[in-house]
This record gives structure tokens, sequence and C-alpha cells, in this order.
């Protein structure tokens, strides 16, 4: 599938609902029986920590010369994807404070997952971040997929994962420098920021505000 025909750019307060809808259909049922994604990512925007400038959607674009012969779930200029970050610190071992980024949510609609839209979202997003002088991003994902955009396991920087048990699997816990050699000399603990943590009963509320989706229990979910 070609993922040429997109446009990946800022998002738009307009489209706030729209892109909470398309967290919500990625993640239902993925991790936990509904989700939380989408109001995470309604709370975060208002977050001091929240990164604006890399708050990003991606969208089907026109052709040139007529419209790109998509599927049905492939409409032209729908909504496909989205990606943001927050800004937060490494507290090292010697006492210093490294700012750093985390990443996420970030999405594809479920119907164009595996088609190279979500590393072509993800690499665009990591440029931006690096242009803007960002010089590391750590969040939680799977390395069989953040891999091949240059992530590695954080704890071969040398960073461990807030409040996890030594010897634990630590294997969620991902890296990539930004501005190489960021890092180096650097031992520390990472802390994810506070706004990622919300109550479940707000976001059964929030939830409310959206159409009625089937909650099941499903293997591989981990929580």
């Amino acid at each position: 599938m070609n993922t040429n025909h997109t446009i990946i750019r800022l998002e738009k307060r307009e489209e706030y609902r729209k892109v909470e809808h398309l967290v919500r259909e990625a993640f239902w049922n993925v991790y936990r029986p509904g989700c939380s994604e989408h109001y995470v990512i309604h709370v975060l925007r208002d977050d001091p920590a929240f990164v604006k400038e890399l708050d990003f959607v991606m969208r089907l674009s026109v052709q040139e010369h007529g419209p790109v012969d998509h599927s049905a779930a492939e409409k032209d200029g729908a909504l496909i994807g989205q990606n943001m970050f927050m800004r937060t610190v490494i507290n090292a071992d010697d006492g210093r404070v490294i700012p750093v980024l985390t990443m996420g949510p970030i999405c594809i609609t479920p119907e164009l997952k595996r088609h190279g839209y979500g590393k072509k979202l993800l690499d665009y997003s990591l440029e931006k971040a690096a242009a803007m002088g960002f010089g590391a991003v750590l969040f939680e994902g799977n390395i069989g997929f953040y891999g091949h955009s240059g992530f590695d396991y954080a704890r071969n920087f040398g960073i461990r994962y807030h409040d996890l048990p030594e010897g634990a699997d630590d294997s969620f816990f991902l890296c990539r420098e930004l501005i190489p050699g960021y890092l180096d000399g650097i031992t520390g603990v990472y802390q994810t920021p506070q706004g990622y943590y919300v109550d479940d009963g707000d976001v059964e509320a929030f939830d409310k505000l959206f159409p009625p989706k089937e909650k099941l229990r499903l293997p591989g979910q981990i929580f």
C-alpha cells in the first residue's frame, strides 16, 4: 500500500473529538477491556508538559490528478493517525535532572495498521522533535515495531523505569537518542508525567460521550 498519499500536520482544535474517537477505536480492548487512551489525550492537551508543536495528525491526501483508489476504510482526506509528545525528565544518579521527551498515545486507524503508515508518522514525528533540539525520547512500547525507527531498550542507555522492582521485566521500556551521545555518562530513573495517570471513574464518565462499545476480556491484555 502506498503511504505517500498522506499529509502529516499539527492537530487543530476543531479536530479534538475526532482524534479522541480515532484513539478510542485504535486502543479499544487492546490492553484492557475498553480503553483509557482517548481520555488520556483529552487531559494531556491541557497539561503544562504537553508539546503543542509536536501534536500531529495524519490524513489521507488527494493526488494531483484525482483521488487515490482506496478501500472503503480509506476515504480520501480521512483522519487515519495521530501522535503527541510530553516533556519529562530523568533523575540522574549523580543528582542532575535531564530533560527528555515521552511519546503517545500514538495510533493508526485499525483498518490501516501494518501498512507502513505508523512508521511514517513515527519517523516524521521524531524528525520534528530532533529539529526542536530535544535530546531523547523514552516511552513504553514494543521493540518489534519501534526498533525499526531506532529505538532500543532503555536499559542499554543506563536508564531505569520508575517504581519497577530490580530484576523485573523492563523490555517494554524503550529509548531513542535524538541527539547522538545525549545520554552518554548518564544513569538514572525516568519519570512518567503525572498527566498519564487518570482516574478510572473519570475515564468511564468521559467514555459516555462516545457511542457505546462492548468491553471484552481478551488474551494478551495487560491490565
